[in-house]
């Protein structure tokens, strides 16, 4: 028997996300003396075609059906379990509940910044990709402030959110947690690979109890540097 406590879906509109051409700018890394007029105008032309052409969802089930097992840094959601490894098994290890999530920019972009760099318009296609980036990450958090604050009623708080394939988590349990979840949830399929379908999107996982917190990410411990959840920390503290 799955105990399952609540499948919740989001929809959101490209405004919700508050994006701007600074934030992608940004990451781009773009100077004063770097073409920033051209790169600018490029970025402000992506966003507002992104606005058109992206289908933002995000989905996430809470289960209480949960172990925790200190000695491998595991957890254990309905008899299936998850080697996320000492980081994130330190932030999970209080929940009383978890949930697992999935988010989506849709496929549109992806295919787009696909076929610019097949056009051999490299920085066209980076910027895609970036503000694809952008989108699922944006989305992930509008959809975790609305776990947290469906939670507050019951006293409970939650955890970050992370993600397989981060902080030592094999990127191959994403079949695992694909098991856990509906056929087609959220519109994302993984392949054998462990590689989700549309590629702008994003799974994982997010603690849930009254004694978790939302800390900052622990990115002192941990050496991978090109990391989303580092470039998260680092919004964060502008």
């Amino acid at each position: 028997m799955n105990h399952i406590m609540s499948i919740n879906t989001f929809q959101f509109d490209f405004k919700d996300l508050k994006l701007d051409s600074s934030m992608i700018e940004e990451v781009l890394g773009y100077n004063e003396d770097d073409a920033r007029e051209f790169v600018i105008s490029l970025i402000d032309e992506i966003l507002t075609e992104s606005e058109l052409i992206s289908d933002i969802k995000a989905q996430y089930t809470v289960f209480d059906d949960i172990l925790f097992d200190n000695s491998s840094s595991s957890v254990t959601v309905n008899k299936l379990t998850f080697n996320v490894q000492k980081i994130i098994f330190t932030q999970l290890k209080k929940s009383e509940s978890i949930a697992l999530f999935l988010c989506t920019a849709g496929a549109e972009i992806g295919i787009r910044s696909r076929r610019a760099m097949q056009e051999r318009d490299f920085l066209r296609g980076y910027i895609y990709d970036v503000v694809g980036s952008n989108i699922v990450e944006a989305a992930a958090d509008l959809m975790q402030a609305e776990l947290g604050k469906s939670m507050l009623g019951s006293g409970k708080m939650i955890t970050n959110r992370y993600s397989p394939g981060y902080c030592g988590w094999d990127v191959g349990e994403q079949h695992r947690l694909f098991d856990l979840l509906p056929d087609n949830y959220c519109d994302v399929r993984l392949t054998e690979s462990a590689l989700m379908d549309p590629e702008k999107s994003i799974s994982g996982i997010i603690g849930i109890g009254k004694s978790v917190k939302n800390n900052p990410y622990t990115c002192r411990m941990c050496n991978q540097k090109d990391c989303v959840y580092r470039s998260i920390r680092e919004r964060e503290k502008h």
